[in-house]
């Protein structure tokens, strides 16, 4: 896409977007890894616990990006973005397992580690939304960065206060799920007609935050009966 276009800026908000809704489990990585050094050592683990963190997911990203001219992947990674968005909204993560670092090498280590397990759906998220373009991706993961570090924590509290951002972070994911898949070059005979393509990607977005919303309804009435029975 031509550099600077509003293409560009719109596709580079989107992936910054993405990083941030996608930032939770980070920023849980990095406070619990650290919580147990010094008070002098938990900054530079964050600092270079992430920096380690980003340079691998840079280099995954870009990976994936280039993977995504092969037949028929961008298919599967759409369908794979659809599922992460659908658990956006529903999945409860834990991370009562998480073991914090001793050392300060020991925190580094772990945030990188778990950052890099963690990843795999950023990582797709991004590519899907870049669309071949490098120098987005790297863009993105420059700008991102920061504010996850040092504002996500921030971006819990408002995402647990005001519900609706989750489902807004849904919304884009699965739009941006959907888009890959128009870009699918299988299937490019069939997306040809405009008509098709925004009638499929309305359907995913609205399909994907309406199974997220009636989920989550049916998991509050059954926590509501268990603690009425209890009672």
């Amino acid at each position: 896409m031509e550099l600077f276009s509003v293409e560009f800026f719109s596709a580079l908000l989107t992936i910054v977007f993405i990083d941030l809704i996608l930032a939770g489990d980070n920023a849980i990585v990095i406070g619990l890894a650290a919580r147990n050094l010094p008070k002098e050592q938990q900054k530079k683990a964050v600092i270079w616990g992430t920096a380690g963190a980003v340079g691998i997911r840079v280099i995954a990203t870009l990976l994936v990006v280039q993977l995504l001219n092969v037949p028929w992947l961008n298919l599967v990674g759409g369908l794979l973005l659809v599922w992460i968005a659908y658990k956006l909204v529903v999945q409860e993560d834990s991370h009562s397992g998480m073991k914090s670092g001793n050392t300060l090498w020991q925190s580094i280590r772990t945030i990188i580690i778990a950052d890099a397990a963690m990843g795999i759906d950023n990582v797709i998220a991004v590519a899907g939304a870049a669309h071949g373009d490098t120098l987005l991706v790297v863009l993105g993961l420059i700008i991102s960065v920061p504010v996850v570090v040092w504002g996500s924590t921030i971006f819990i509290k408002l995402i647990n206060r005001f519900e609706w951002i989750v489902y807004v972070g849904s919304a884009v994911l699965a739009y941006t799920a959907a888009k890959m898949i128009t870009h699918e070059k299988s299937l490019k005979s069939f997306f040809e007609n405009p008509w098709y393509l925004w009638a499929f990607v309305v359907v995913v977005v609205a399909a994907t935050i309406a199974g997220g919303f009636i989920t989550n309804r049916r998991k509050k009435k059954i926590e509501e009966q268990k603690s009425s029975e209890s009672d």
